[in-house]
């Protein structure tokens, strides 16, 4: 199985936390049910052309979160995720990426009013679009 993550080389994020991140997201948004298999360590670094360690890492990261598990000889898995951590989780991460945003208009000079009538067009824009399609 191939994962959909995208690294950006660009982002601040280290590349583990960017895995860990994209993979979270998949598990909390229901694209990745419990007791699916996910792509051993190795296959997935090679598939997002980065180190063992740093896959490896991020694996670490999400069995200590909860949302993977490994059976040795087996391979890792997707957890039983509750849906209360999958709604914290998803949360967490829209406003995480909304106050990266909101820091990268105020760094070029926006007001809070002025991005707030961003957010409100992009959200208008948006709904036009799901409404075309």
């Amino acid at each position: 199985m191939k994962l959909p993550i995208r690294l950006l080389e660009e982002s601040r994020s280290p590349i583990y936390h960017q895995i860990e991140e994209q993979i979270k997201a998949l598990i909390v948004s229901g694209h990745l049910q419990a007791g699916s298999l996910l792509p051993s360590i190795r296959s997935l670094a090679k598939d997002a052309s980065c180190s063992v360690i740093t896959t490896r890492r991020a694996y670490q990261n999400l069995e200590q979160q909860g949302y993977i598990k490994t059976t040795q000889g087996k391979g890792t898995f997707v957890a039983e995720v509750g849906d209360a951590k999958k709604e914290e989780a998803k949360l967490a991460t829209v406003q995480q990426t909304l106050g990266r945003a909101i820091e990268t208009g105020r760094r070029h000079d926006y007001s809070y009013n002025e991005l707030l009538n961003m957010i409100h067009k992009i959200i208008e824009e948006k709904k036009r679009e799901e409404k075309i399609q």
